[in-house]
């Protein structure tokens, strides 16, 4: 037991390392160099080395290579936030969906239909009837027959509006509905014509059209009936949608005005399902929404909703959930950015942020230690390209620690024998 040696006490510092303790003459200079390894191989295991194999350069070939170094200012933040806990008011003012309505922005959701006007472009097939033989379209010598009526070749209607009507001249036809365009026919025949009835056909309704373009399956465009068809009449006639619902948005343009919302919400909600007008633009998009999960998850990385809406609970939920070994439930946290309208809608102080700062960070934090945390988790819905991040736990955190010294000290502790190995595998080489 007295032969036994022990094991060097080490000081690793900047310049080398120094072995103190009691050790035997013959073996001080080889347990020196041994210990001056060590450090080394602990100097690699902390600050890297350019001998060991990486998949890129290191920090500090990038630093010593760069031209111009610009760095934010110590004492300054990169960005100023608003942290939020995850509660009623939170919910209430920044947790709900805002997506825009169709029903909203347009507004007639269960009124008529709205009523189809001529224009421009529009093929018309006119027929006028008479009371009886000999007056202005039907001769004398036509005798009886079952009908005095003549129908004129189809004409369209012109760029200045009008068609012409033999005996009529030019009538005004843009504007007027079918019904109003016979009776304005009717009056300037009725001082040539025996009684004249008109009977107006509508042929090709060219400025009667709805335009249906992207992610349909017939792109075209669509003739609006007498009757009126909703948005979801007009989709089928395009054949339907390409993609699931709850990741295909549907915009509606009406001139200057434009709303969006999901496929699915029109299913789920009859109002949003309104008429559309001659003229509109449908454009149908696959957008699939997803968020960043990051920390102390056992599913980190892009996780996309798979569904219209998901909350912050389930947004944990798809990352698998918390990690036993790592999480603290206390610091839950999920980054967005909010509008300063919105910000300041909640009364949210916003003195501290530039004027002309339109976005602002916000950090809302749930503590899922606490039971009632989950059911505001539950009603809080995410956006899409939230962060969700789970912070380690300082017990955790401590075992990294202590994990470092125990590697560290085996090391160490190893180097004689690992000296040992090399030396007897050079010695075989070299045999």
């Amino acid at each position: 037991m007295q032969n036994q040696s022990r094991i060097p006490n080490l000081v690793v510092d900047g310049v080398g390392s120094r072995v103190l303790g009691e050790h035997h003459a013959s073996r001080s200079s080889n347990l020196r160099r041994s210990a001056s390894l060590a450090c080394l191989s602990v100097a690699v295991f902390l600050g890297g080395c350019d001998v060991l194999s990486r998949d890129g350069p290191a920090t500090r070939s990038i630093d010593a290579g760069a031209t111009e170094t610009v760095r934010a200012p110590d004492a300054a933040a990169l960005f100023q936030y608003v942290l939020m806990d995850v509660d009623q008011a939170a919910i209430a003012n920044f947790g709900l969906p805002t997506a825009s309505s169709l029903y909203t922005t347009f507004g007639n959701d269960r009124g008529p239909a709205p009523q189809i006007l001529v224009g421009v472009g529009d093929i018309l097939q006119i027929t006028v009837f008479e009371s009886q033989s000999g007056g202005l379209f039907i001769p004398l010598e036509a005798g009886s027959r079952a009908g005095n009526f003549v129908t004129m070749p189809p004409q369209t209607v012109d760029r200045k509006g009008t068609i012409t009507v033999p005996y009529a001249g030019e009538i005004q036809a843009v504007g007027r509905s079918i019904p109003d365009l016979q009776k304005a026919i009717e009056k300037a025949l009725a001082s040539r014509a025996i009684e004249p009835q008109v009977v107006i056909t509508l042929g090709t309704q060219s400025s009667s059209q709805v335009s249906v373009i992207g992610d349909v399956n017939t792109a075209s465009k669509v003739n609006v009936g007498p009757a009126g068809d909703r948005v979801l009449d007009v989709l089928a006639k395009a054949n339907g949608i390409i993609h699931p619902g709850y990741e295909t948005y549907v915009t509606v343009q009406r001139g200057t005005r434009k709303a969006t919302v999901y496929f699915d919400t029109i299913l789920a909600d009859a109002r949003e399902n309104i008429f559309v007008k001659p003229a509109d633009t449908i454009y149908v998009y696959r957008e699939a929404h997803s968020f960043l999960a990051f920390g102390a998850v056992r599913a980190s990385g892009r996780i996309e909703f798979g569904s219209t809406q998901i909350s912050f609970a389930e947004a944990v939920g798809k990352a698998a959930g918390l990690d036993d070994a790592r999480a603290d439930p206390r610091d839950v946290y999920l980054y967005r950015t909010v509008s300063r309208e919105r910000m300041a809608k909640a009364n949210v102080p916003l003195d501290k942020f530039p004027v002309g700062q339109k976005e602002i960070p916000v950090i809302f934090k749930a503590n899922l230690r606490d039971p009632a945390s989950y059911f505001a988790a539950q009603k809080f819905q995410l956006a899409d390209k939230d962060v969700v991040y789970v912070s380690n736990s300082g017990a955790y955190e401590l075992y990294k620690f202590l994990t470092l010294l125990n590697n560290t000290s085996d090391t160490i502790a190893n180097v004689p024998s690992n000296l040992a190995t090399a030396r007897n595998a050079g010695k075989s080489l070299g045999q």
